[in-house]
């Protein structure tokens, strides 16, 4: 059975996200063994990760990827010969999510696009719950009148349970994209819209 978990994307990874990657879908994240870079060691393929962001107290879903495999493949191209060499230059597009960092190993992934419109509600956000190994489960500390105060227990990848990764995903889920909610009223839905999506 599969399980999902959350992941905290930095701020400075977010910034390059946003200049470059809005409405992109992610084919690759990095997992590694150094506190900067969140190691994915205990997401299994067909797992789902909900990477999150912290912006001014409010948590929003960045993206939903689901772990395809954990190897490095054709798509990351050639490996380094030299320190100088970057590790995965197939990838260069999403270097931002980790490939430079200690021991980096790829994870690709099926991921929904790249968006910061998504913020959890309050009363969501306080009854998100994360269960560990042992199947003991808790809650988000900091959370005050349904605003993050402090995001330190978000930082790593933590396995939620059941009914939180329900109600996180039929979050992402039921929120139309910017291109859904600007689509000009006379559009038949049968037809697709243009498929630009503006930078918030």
């Amino acid at each position: 059975m599969s399980a999902a978990f959350t992941a905290l994307w930095t701020h400075d990874v977010c910034r390059e996200l946003r200049r470059h990657c809005v409405g992109q879908r992610p084919p690759v994240a990095f997992s590694g063994v150094h506190q900067s870079l969140p190691s994915w060691t205990s997401v299994g393929v067909g797992d789902d990760v909900f990477a999150l962001h912290v912006n001014r107290h409010v948590v929003y879903v960045v993206s939903r990827l689901r772990v395809v495999d954990k190897q490095r493949r054709a798509c990351c191209g050639a490996a380094p010969a030299t320190w100088r060499d970057p590790a995965y230059p197939g990838h260069d597009d999403w270097a931002m999510l980790g490939a430079g960092g200690c021991g980096a190993s790829p994870v690709h992934v099926e991921a929904t696009p790249i968006r910061f419109d998504v913020a959890v509600p309050g009363d969501l956000l306080g009854a998100l719950t994360w269960r560990n190994r042992r199947g003991e489960q808790r809650t988000l500390k900091y959370v005050v009148d349904g605003r993050l105060e402090r995001s330190v227990s978000l930082q790593g990848v933590y396995r939620l349970t059941d009914d939180s990764a329900a109600r996180l995903g039929a979050l992402l889920d039921s929120s139309p994209t910017p291109t859904e909610r600007g689509r000009p009223a006379h559009v038949p839905q049968d037809r697709q819209p243009s498929l630009t999506v503006d930078a918030p």
